[in-house]
């Protein structure tokens, strides 16, 4: 069983050690047999979504995005065929922008994006850092992480996660947050999120499995002490959340 992932602007779009979710879903497919193989482009690189099974792209500064979103037009075919021929995407952090219509940034430039979704951002005075509890409907275990962005992203109809009991959601605090549709994920939680939470390790990875035709066991392989690290993190978090 083979699989390659893309791992897009690893150089410049990498805040929070977010190269991490590649890391451990890699280590996570390893463990279940699957040889893995790591393409990984940089802006001055051409993408190339040929025989690519997982698309990947973590966060980055406000300015880094926009160095990103200059190459997104003419990327955006690319990006759109390898997704409807079967590639998982999961862009997390303020990647997530890129996915939509546009971004407008702080100064009231439009930048386009790959347009994968019709939602918009627009970047605004506002910094919103601070952890997050997610419920999500594609899993029973709640998501925890990190958010640290300054937009609003509205127009997402198909939201990853359904509220955020601790968080700013997508345009709203406790609001929907993310975006899901198809073989298509984003969030702005970082932490590094496929890290962090071990059930949304084992959904992507049972997504591939599922994409690839390959029958998937019915218990995955446990990495160590990342479900320990989880429970106790939500368990901190949820105290939190009772003294609000």
């Amino acid at each position: 069983m083979e699989l390659t992932i893309a791992h897009l602007y690893p150089d410049s779009m990498s805040l929070y050690g977010e190269y991490a979710n590649v890391a451990v879903l890699r280590r996570k497919l390893e463990a279940m047999g699957v040889e893995v193989s790591v393409r990984r482009f940089t802006c001055e690189d051409t993408l190339d979504f040929s025989g690519v099974d997982f698309i990947y792209m973590g966060a980055g500064t406000e300015k880094r995005q926009k160095s990103v979103l200059l190459a997104a037009p003419n990327y955006a075919p690319a990006l759109k065929a390898a997704v409807e021929g079967g590639a998982v995407l999961l862009f997390t952090g303020n990647a997530m922008e890129t996915l939509g219509a546009s971004v407008t940034d702080a100064a009231g430039k439009v930048w386009p994006g790959y347009g994968l979704a019709d939602f918009t951002t627009v970047e605004t005075d506002r910094r919103d850092p601070g952890d997050v509890v997610a419920a999500s409907g594609l899993w029973d275990a709640p998501a925890v992480g990190f958010m640290n962005k300054c937009s609003l992203t509205r127009g997402v109809t198909a939201p990853l996660f359904k509220e955020l009991p601790l968080g700013f959601g997508n345009e709203a605090e406790h609001g929907p947050e993310g975006y899901a549709s198809g073989n298509v994920f984003a969030t702005h939680l970082t932490g590094p999120v496929l890290v962090k939470n071990p059930h949304i390790l084992d959904f992507f990875v049972r997504r591939l499995f599922a994409a690839k035709g390959w029958a998937c066991p019915e218990a995955l392989p446990e990495l160590p002490h990342q479900r320990e690290a989880y429970e106790v993190t939500l368990r901190e978090l949820r105290g939190r959340i009772k003294n609000q």
